[in-house]
């Protein structure tokens, strides 16, 4: 039986990482050839969340933003899109599971001419 010494002590614990903040990191900088890369990355509890976003020094543009949930089984959903510098553009989305044991993704790709790609995959540990 826990005594009410340990309880509290118990309860204090809990409460102040109940109330920790969640954690966030953003950063900006040049890539090698001209563009830039800005990356931004949030956790609250077991969730994270991020996005991308990146331009070539030609004027093309990708940007991607993704959330993901740790836990015994870890998921994650990515959508992404860009444009190149003639205007042509593509986007796409995955989904992914991944267990102590195995996992699976799923995605699609749709290309500058409309065409959209499905693609299945599982895999063991």
């Amino acid at each position: 039986m826990l005594s009410s010494a340990k309880l509290f002590c118990l309860g204090a614990i809990l409460g102040a990482l109940a109330a920790t903040p969640a954690a966030a990191e953003e950063w900006l900088r040049p890539t090698a050839h001209g563009g830039e890369i800005s990356r931004s990355v949030s956790r609250d509890g077991s969730t994270y969340t991020g996005s991308t976003t990146r331009t070539g020094p030609n004027g093309g543009t990708y940007t991607s933003s993704s959330k993901c949930v740790a836990g015994v089984v870890d998921r994650c959903a990515r959508s992404y899109s860009g444009a190149g510098p003639d205007g042509q553009s593509f986007s796409g989305k995955r989904v992914s599971a991944r267990g102590p044991f195995r996992g699976r993704s799923a995605g699609s790709f749709t290309g500058p001419n409309g065409n959209t790609v499905y693609g299945f995959r599982r895999w063991r540990r």
